[in-house]
């Protein structure tokens, strides 16, 4: 298979050959679904927390004593029917909404995925983006001319400073190392940008 390469200055030069395994891969909507829930919920934090009876401060004085009152028996203040008790089957913060699916499913619904946009002409490369300091103007000028309307993935073989500094600040642009990709990413952003060397290293990473 092959995808449109670009050049520093925004210009087409030809096309480059990449997997047919990672990017013309079966389409599986339900294995991604699978792997888009996983990744949300293992970024998923629990934030609501309440007290038990056990944690809340005070309480170890009997209210009154067990009889010859005429009120009900009540061993704690804490107890969760009384005002500035505990809660009782409250949220807390120990609560675990992590999920998983096996490596082979994960690795479908990422070929899926490259594979769909493929297919849309949504994934491109670009030859090289070399620059002495980071230069936001750089990239944009660079971007006004590749087929970006809404929004971008680069995807990077190795770290890159002064790409990614140039990228940083521009709307809508986000940079990842190949190593990282997942299906978030690649569903949220319209265009998928390859650096060349990245397209060789995600073979040996994914295809092994």
């Amino acid at each position: 298979m092959k995808i449109d390469l670009y050049t520093q200055t925004g210009e087409k030069n030809g096309t480059v050959d990449v997997s047919d395994g990672l990017f013309k891969a079966p389409i599986n909507d339900e294995v991604v679904r699978l792997a888009l829930l996983r990744q949300l919920a293992n970024a998923r934090r629990p934030i609501a927390d309440t007290k038990t009876r056990a944690e809340v401060r005070g309480g170890g004085k009997k209210p009154w004593k067990q009889k010859h009152t005429g009120r009900a028996r009540f061993g704690s203040t804490r107890n969760p029917i009384w005002r500035k008790g505990g809660v009782a089957f409250g949220p807390t913060s120990a609560r675990n909404f992590s999920l998983r699916i096996n490596k082979k499913a994960s690795r479908a619904a990422l070929f899926s995925i490259l594979s769909q946009k493929a297919a849309e002409s949504q994934i491109f490369a670009l030859e090289s983006f070399k620059i002495k300091q980071p230069k936001t103007k750089e990239f944009t000028k660079m971007m006004a001319k590749l087929p970006v309307k809404r929004s971008l993935l680069v995807v990077l073989d190795e770290k890159n400073p002064n790409f990614e500094k140039s990228a940083g600040n521009v709307p809508n642009v986000k940079t990842i190392l190949v190593n990282y990709l997942n299906p978030h990413d690649l569903l949220k952003y319209e265009k998928v940008m390859f650096m060349k060397p990245a397209l060789k290293k995600a073979e040996e990473l994914f295809l092994k």
